[in-house]
Parts: C-alpha cells; sequence; structure tokens
C-alpha cells in the first residue's frame, strides 16, 4: 500500500513549539545563573512532582526538579547520561536504582552541569517522597553538600478508597505542607507570605488541568498531537507550573488545539493505527516514535504524560476529564491552611497518576482500559521500563488483561535514562513483527 492509497490529512507544525522551546531553556538558563549576582535568588532543589509552588511565600525563587533534568541529558547527550551513571555506580550506588536518580547523582558528582558551568548547589532540598527513591534521592545530596532538607510522605489514594481513608490522608498531608512552610521560615529566616503562596497554588490548579484539555482534545480523529511532540509540551508542567507565564503556554496551546482539531490537522498526517504508550520512554531513542509513523501510526499519548502534573476528575468505569480548579468552585482560599489544603485534595483526588498507575490490579488496568477507549485506540505499546521501579509494577498485569480481552499489545525492553539497557535492533524488530501482526506495512516515502 501506498501513501495514494489511503486518506490523507493536512499537517504543519505548532504554532507553540517556539514559546515552549524558550520557557524550558529560560528556566534551565534560570537554574544556572541563580547562584550568580547577575540572576541571584534562592535555588530550591527537589522532584518534580513535590509541591513546586509551596516555596512561593519566600518570595523569588527557582526549582531545580531532578527528574526532567535527567530526561533532558538521556535525550539530548547519552554518551554524558552514561558517564554520569557510571560515576554514580563507581561511588557505590546499585545499578538497579532509578535512573532519573543515577544521571542526577553523577551529574552532581562529576560537577557539570547539562546545561553548562558546575552543577548548581541548592540552597536547601524540598522533596514530596510518593515513588521508590525519591525520598532518599535529595537526602543523600542534603548530606553531601551540607544544606537543609526536608521531605513530606505522599500516601496516594487506592482506586477503591473509602471516604475515611481519603479524610485521613488530606488531613496528613495537609498537615506536613504546613511543617514545611514553617521548616522553610526557619532555615531561610525569611517572612513567609501567605497571599504569595495562595496565587502560586492557583496557578498550578489552572495549568494541570488546561494540560488534561490538552489531552482530552486529542482524542480527536486525526490526533492533533504525537507523542513525541507531547513531550515538549507537558514538560513546562511538570517544571513550573505554579508561574504564570506557564497558565498562559498552556492557553495558547489549548486554543491551538482545538484550532487543529476544527481543521483536521493532524500531527500523522496518514494516520490509520492509533496506539497509546504505557511508561516513560527511553529519552535517548525517542526516534522510534518517527518509525511508528512510517506505517501510519499515530501514538496519541500514554498514561505517564497525561497523567504526570495533569489535573483529572476520574471515575472509575464512567468519566475522565479535566479536573475544575478550587477557586472556579468555589473553595475559599484565604490563608496559608486553606492553600494547603486545596494543594493536598488537589493532588490526592486528581493526580491521575497517584490515582491510578502507582497500584497494579483492577485500578490500573481499568484506566488504561478506558483511556483506549476514550482516546480511540487500536492497541498499547507498553515500555517495560527498568530505570522506573515505580511505574513498571503492574504492567505485565496489563498486558494479561489485555490479552484476555482481544486488545493488541506490544511490550519492548529498555530503560527511561540509561542508553546500556536499550537494544534498538531488538526494539525495531518487535514493532515489525507487531505492524504485520495489525495488517499494517511501511508506506512508500
Amino acid at each position: 500500500m501506498t501513501t495514494k492509497d489511503i486518506k490523507r490529512y493536512k499537517t504543519k507544525p505548532f504554532d507553540s513549539w517556539k514559546l515552549a522551546k524558550e520557557l524550558r531553556m529560560n528556566h534551565y538558563r534560570e537554574i544556572a545563573e541563580s547562584r550568580t549576582e547577575k540572576g541571584k535568588k534562592l535555588l530550591i532543589g527537589g522532584g518534580t512532582e513535590s509541591m513546586l509552588g509551596l516555596p512561593a511565600g519566600l518570595g523569588e525563587y527557582v526549582f531545580f526538579g531532578g527528574e526532567p533534568y535527567a530526561a533532558s541529558m538521556s535525550a539530548g547527550d547519552p554518551a554524558f547520561a552514561v558517564e554520569c551513571m557510571e560515576a554514580t555506580e563507581s561511588a557505590g550506588f546499585a545499578r538497579d536504582l532509578c535512573a532519573y536518580m543515577r544521571d542526577y547523582l553523577g551529574s552532581f558528582l562529576l560537577d557539570r552541569y547539562y546545561f553548562g558551568g558546575p552543577f548548581p548547589k541548592a540552597d536547601f532540598y524540598l522533596q514530596t517522597h510518593f515513588c521508590d527513591t525519591h525520598g532518599k534521592w535529595y537526602q543523600i545530596v542534603s548530606e553531601m553538600v551540607g544544606v537543609p532538607y526536608f521531605s513530606t510522605d505522599f500516601v496516594p489514594l487506592r482506586w477503591d478508597e473509602t471516604v475515611e481513608g481519603r479524610q485521613q490522608k488530606v488531613e496528613f498531608f495537609t498537615g506536613q505542607l504546613l511543617d514545611a512552610i514553617e521548616w522553610m521560615e526557619k532555615i531561610t529566616g525569611i517572612k513567609y507570605q501567605d497571599e504569595l503562596l495562595i496565587e502560586a497554588v492557583k496557578n498550578e490548579f489552572r495549568t494541570t488541568s488546561l494540560w488534561a484539555e490538552c489531552a482530552v482534545l486529542n482524542q480527536a480523529i486525526p490526533a492533533a498531537m504525537d507523542e513525541k511532540s507531547m513531550y515538549s509540551f507537558y514538560i513546562l508542567a511538570v517544571l513550573m507550573r505554579h508561574r504564570p507565564e506557564v497558565v498562559r503556554f498552556y492557553e495558547i496551546l489549548r486554543d491551538e488545539m482545538k484550532d487543529r482539531v476544527a481543521n483536521q490537522i493532524a500531527a500523522v498526517p496518514t494516520e490509520r493505527f492509533r496506539l497509546l504508550h504505557d511508561s516513560q520512554p527511553p529519552w535517548y531513542a525517542l526516534h522510534i516514535f518517527r518509525y511508528l509513523e512510517k506505517f501510519g501510526v499515530a501514538c496519541v499519548g500514554a498514561n505517564y504524560e497525561f497523567g504526570l502534573s495533569g489535573g483529572w476528575d476520574y471515575k472509575p468505569g464512567e468519566y475522565l476529564r479535566p479536573a475544575v480548579p478550587p477557586q472556579d468552585r468555589g473553595v475559599p482560599l484565604k490563608d496559608r491552611e486553606d492553600a494547603c489544603r486545596a494543594l493536598a485534595e488537589w493532588w490526592l483526588d486528581y493526580h491521575l497518576i497517584a490515582r491510578g498507575i502507582r497500584f497494579s490490579g483492577p485500578g490500573r488496568n481499568a484506566l488504561v482500559m478506558h483511556m483506549l477507549k476514550d482516546w480511540h485506540c487500536d492497541g498499547l505499546m507498553i515500555h517495560l521500563n527498568r530505570g522506573c521501579e515505580g511505574l513498571a509494577v503492574g504492567q505485565m498485569e496489563i498486558r494479561l488483561a489485555l490479552v484476555e480481552a482481544g486488545i493488541p499489545v506490544m511490550t519492548y525492553e529498555g530503560n527511561v535514562g540509561d542508553p546500556r539497557e536499550f537494544d534498538e535492533g531488538r526494539t525495531l524488530a518487535r514493532i515489525d513483527a507487531f505492524m504485520e501482526s495489525a495488517g499494517l506495512k511501511i508506506l512508500e516515502e
């Protein structure tokens, strides 16, 4: 079959692509300059699925998140990523730890910042522990540098959580956020301003809800946004969702998505088969998504980038839709207690990874099935990712559930941040075999 034999949609680059790139690079430049007189401000380190807006009451600061930093170096310079991995392993850390953690620690140990210069040392580290190694990750760095460290303990809701269980977790997490604020005031000597926190959490709610809107718009046929492009857009919500310029970016992206859907502007002009992806990608091998496009396959998203920093209202078996920000529902946000409680509830109720992906079993299987249906997918592509124990939990159970339901599913092995654990030839061969089983061949160029 040639491209003349199938329907061909209009396509064009995203107008908002340049802005997304500028915002991301400005962020990493701001991190590098935060220790200089030119851009002197607080530098706070930690995981990006922490409470990025919580330090806002301290005034000017920049948050240096470890996971997207590690992904950037893995995608942009795999050789440097391997060098960082080897430095971490030489220091005595196990090779089966979180790949992002090993990339970050290696960069720290080598004192080399991927975006230029020495590795930026934070004033303090603020982390939320909800994944396998995250609580220890920044404790190690803080001890090496000799700066303060605070970690909150996040306990996600089960898919079948009781009302009483939810309320206990809300109270538990809210209390920890309030404790973190008191701790930050104490170690910095800066008087905390509640009004700045309130503005930051409002931005966080708005940003994550807007990203969910963009994701829902990709249910259209043809898909307006492809998986590889999505990685350049979702990351801003991960890096700095508490900032007003990021809210504005997602308003622009949402409006552009609406226009593309209305005019049937496709990410893959020859779309004839739709896949959903499971887990993070091998960042150094994103070309596999371009290879899929040679078959007319559109990879329309993943539970990973949809759920990470996405604000979703999810009721199993009924709906999966963008969550409405608290300020639009009349929830009072008058002081730090209101803001911290709203933030705790938002994460517990509407953070899709915390809600549906952190546990294996019926809840996670049901979520994947729901997404396959809503995004009109013909199958699932699972990255058996040895670099992330958290998202690897339950993946083979998902595969079994899909096989039993008669839904096509493909697995391939790799590591989100360690190129040494990826076999490109084998992966492409598995894609070829999967496409053949679906009756698809590579279209003529």
